[in-house]
């Protein structure tokens, strides 16, 4: 399985913020979309990644406030990527290595979208339902060999 089967069935939608921003008003936008991370994008290149993670250890460096605090200072701005073919089982390595739960999709320079470590457990999950399902309906319709043909009756 790819990282472009799980786009597929997540679809497309993005959230990106500008590494400028007030560190408030991403908050606001994290809050508002139920959503725990944006891509943050300067002319159209991806500069970083804002993750729950990140918003937290930046309000409690700043004594519990937001302040007039921008992305920029509070961004991964090395965010850990993949390709549209970059397979799952490479995907969950990489995050797990780096305890990323949020990474972007690349095409070269352009955002493909955004998969989180959820998507990647529940597509391994569904997988396994799959194959679970396809293996119990091969058992069940087994067929019978041919030496335990049913006896003649006399």
């Amino acid at each position: 399985m790819k990282v472009s089967d799980i786009l597929r069935v997540k679809g497309n939608t993005l959230y990106t913020v500008s590494p400028d921003e007030p560190l408030a008003r991403a908050i606001d936008i994290m809050a508002d979309k139920d959503i725990g991370s944006l891509v943050v994008m300067e002319h159209g290149d991806l500069v970083g990644m804002l993750t729950f993670r990140e918003v937290i250890q930046c309000t409690v460096a700043n004594k519990h406030t937001v302040g007039s605090v921008t992305v920029r200072s509070a961004m991964d701005d090395h965010p850990l990527t993949c390709t549209m073919e970059t397979e799952l089982d490479e995907v969950r390595r990489m995050m797990l290595e780096r305890h990323a739960r949020y990474m972007p999709v690349m095409d070269k320079r352009m955002l493909m979208g955004v998969i989180s470590l959820y998507d990647v457990a529940k597509a391994v999950v569904d997988s396994q339902n799959f194959e679970n399902r396809m293996l119990k309906a091969y058992i069940r319709d087994w067929p019978a060999a041919e030496d335990q043909q049913p006896s003649a009756q006399l």
